[in-house]
């Protein structure tokens, strides 16, 4: 269905209430095939959002935004240890996750009641509790903005990294990604050893994909505001990765600092430590502030622009560098003029 200067109000979960020129919800396939070999509705520059939970819009949309609303999930192979399952980019992805955990195929639990729909989920490769959304992404099936065309991408050739992926850069808004594949395990080795994760599930009794789910869900709720509530878009910015050297010389000036391996040999910095320590936490700035719980989530409490919220997290990156000489990279994109 094509709308014209369509109020984002519900389709960002900041709550910021701009509007676009014109927005287009994409039902199948085969929808997006015609639109995109006609391309007469499409104005340019446009855009492709999911569930709108990793956008901060400054202004008004002057374009086209894309939503691919296709739904369906399926098995689509079985083998003795692994299912191969795929769910169309308009499906909601905790939904997912749920219906995952219901038919006892593991590898969504850590990243359950993360906001968002499956499309976006290779874009942003998403992650959580020492697990990626690449760890379990077999391939990705995609349409040309260009032509219409089908195109399916391996995971090798999705080039997924920390929160990105081809489709975040070097083919961002080429390709409406239509459906994921996952690949997930009948026979589950967990992933516990992230922060309170392992303690939680203990509480709960044997470790299982349920229990792992649950347990992830709560603490995810004790520490992050409900978008339905007050808008947000989860985690602001990205955990970043300094090298060992800069890490020592860290650890040794602020003891009990939270520091982790990462897998370019680098050590990845809690960006939520170093964002409290700076004294952020809960604080007010204009019309935006700060979570009082997770120091990683910037909020909008009622009516705050985009720009204040932008504004604030710039504020925040200088206080981060000035103190510990890191800088932040926001995980959240931002569309519009600043």
């Amino acid at each position: 269905m094509i709308f014209r200067n369509y109020s984002l109000r519900k389709r960002n979960t900041f709550g910021l209430d701009y509007h676009a020129d014109t927005f287009i919800t994409i039902g199948s396939e085969n929808e997006a095939k015609k639109l995109f070999q006609n391309r007469i509705q499409i104005s340019q520059p446009h855009l492709i959002i999911g569930g709108g939970s990793n956008l901060l819009f400054t202004e008004d949309f002057k374009g086209t935004i894309l939503s691919p609303e296709i739904m369906g999930i399926s098995v689509e192979e079985k083998k003795s240890d692994t299912v191969t399952v795929s769910a169309g980019a308009g499906v909601i992805w905790d939904e997912f996750a749920e219906w995952c955990a219901e038919n006892g195929f593991a590898g969504t639990e850590n990243l359950s009641f993360i906001p968002g729909n499956c499309g976006a989920v290779p874009v942003q490769n998403i992650g959580a509790y020492g697990v990626e959304a690449a760890d379990i992404i077999d391939r990705v099936r995609a349409v040309s903005v260009e032509d219409g065309s089908i195109m399916e991408f391996t995971k090798d050739e999705c080039r997924f990294g920390y929160r990105t992926s081809i489709f975040k850069n070097q083919l961002r808004g080429k390709y409406l990604i239509s459906r994921v594949y996952f690949t997930l395990s009948l026979r589950p080795e967990f992933s516990l050893s992230y922060g309170s994760l392992r303690q939680e599930v203990e509480l709960m009794g044997s470790v299982s994909i349920r229990n792992v789910r649950n347990a992830v869900i709560k603490i995810r709720r004790s520490k992050l505001p409900d978008p339905q509530e007050t808008g947000n878009a989860g985690s602001f910015f990205k955990n970043p990765v300094v090298d060992r050297e800069k890490a020592e010389k860290l650890l040794a000036e602020f003891k009990g600092m939270p520091v982790y391996d990462d897998p370019s040999g680098g050590k990845k910095l809690a960006a939520g430590w170093l964002i409290e320590k700076c004294g952020w936490k809960g604080k007010i700035s204009g019309r935006a502030a700060v979570h009082d719980q997770q120091s990683l989530v910037i909020i909008n409490p009622g009516d705050a622009t985009g720009k204040e919220i932008y504004f604030l997290s710039e504020e925040i990156k200088k206080s981060v560098m000035e103190r510990f000489g890191v800088g932040l990279e926001r995980e959240v994109e931002i569309i519009g003029s600043i």
